[in-house]
């Protein structure tokens, strides 16, 4: 059976690329096949970061997203990593209504995980609770609950949405936050995860000793997270 794997949450700023690196890492890393798919025209970080794996994939364009259910009739064996950028969801429902897309995949045997990457806002909880009203029980659902501002998502946790996600078998993940720095000279070196826990000889802001070491303690805390998911 081939999956689908969806890293959205409509909201920019929250997390959902890093999502999608880490969980890249964690396929390269596990030795688990997969292509990836990424829908952000400004910053692919997909294609940035593991430029080896990912191709772009343009969200309002049918035949583009197209490609994305074809890779997985045709490779089964290869998860599909799809990395959704803001402001995305509407473009996409409407490729997945018009196209029969959550039908299809039922009849062929492909699962669809949709990520759904959140912060400890109230407006990540209603997008959410509109994600269910949209889709309800047709999406297999995990919630990554990312500590960027708050490691508390008390909104969430009495606004009872958790609990309907919940009731429609949702998983969920706690995803700490890496120390800004560190996260910083990632980026600006454009390091796959692997690069940034390994010394880096030639750049002249590299991570230091105790910076890779944050990184390898924040990569095994969020492996262990995705590995209870059993995805």
């Amino acid at each position: 059976m081939g999956t689908i794997h969806l890293i959205g949450g409509e909201k920019g700023g929250i997390g959902k690329s890093v999502v999608a690196r880490l969980l890249a890492q964690y396929m390269i890393d596990n030795n688990i096949p997969f292509i990836g798919f990424d829908t952000d025209r400004s910053h692919g970080s997909l294609l940035r970061f593991y430029s080896d794996y990912a191709s772009p994939t343009v969200i309002d364009n049918y035949q583009s997203l197209d490609a994305i259910i074809e890779t997985a009739l045709v490779l089964p064996e290869q998860r599909i990593l799809v990395d959704l950028a803001a402001q995305s969801h509407q473009p996409l429902g409407e490729w997945i209504e018009d196209s029969g897309v959550l039908e299809l995949t039922e009849e062929q045997g492909i699962s669809i995980c949709y990520w759904n990457v959140m912060d400890s806002g109230k407006d990540c909880v209603d997008l959410l609770d509109k994600l269910l009203d949209q889709y309800g029980t047709r999406l297999n659902y995990i919630l990554v609950q990312n500590q960027l501002r708050d490691e508390q998502f008390k909104i969430l946790e009495k606004s009872g949405v958790k609990e309907r996600a919940l009731a429609f078998d949702a998983r969920v993940m706690t995803l700490k936050r890496l120390h800004a720095p560190a996260m910083t000279k990632i980026d600006s070196n454009s390091y796959s995860f692997w690069a940034a826990k390994n010394k880096d000889t030639e750049s002249l802001d590299a991570l230091g000793l105790l910076e890779r070491q944050r990184v390898k303690i924040w990569l095994n805390h969020a492996y262990k997270e995705i590995e209870s998911l059993n995805i």
